[in-house]
């Protein structure tokens, strides 16, 4: 499965697949394709999208959703 970003008027739809469990989630996310093109190609994720929650950056970069971090820190305890 790829990782997919597609726009939905000012927000993007974007599809990833977590890191910690593989599970494929989407997220409707306030970004443009000009943030992600920054980001991809080495901009801090912070620096291009500093409009965006932490859950949201970390969702773009790792597919890990909040309720996916909550739980593996309450596994790690």
């Amino acid at each position: 499965m790829s990782d997919t970003f597609k726009l939905k008027e000012f927000n993007m739809i974007i599809t990833r697949q977590s890191i910690l469990s593989k599970k494929i989630s989407t997220m409707d996310i306030d970004v443009s394709h000009e943030q992600i093109a920054q980001w991809e190609g080495g901009m801090l994720i912070q620096n291009a999208m500093p409009h965006l929650c932490e859950d949201e950056r970390e969702f773009i970069m790792t597919g890990i959703t909040p309720d996916e971090w909550d739980a593996h820190m309450c596994d790690d305890g």
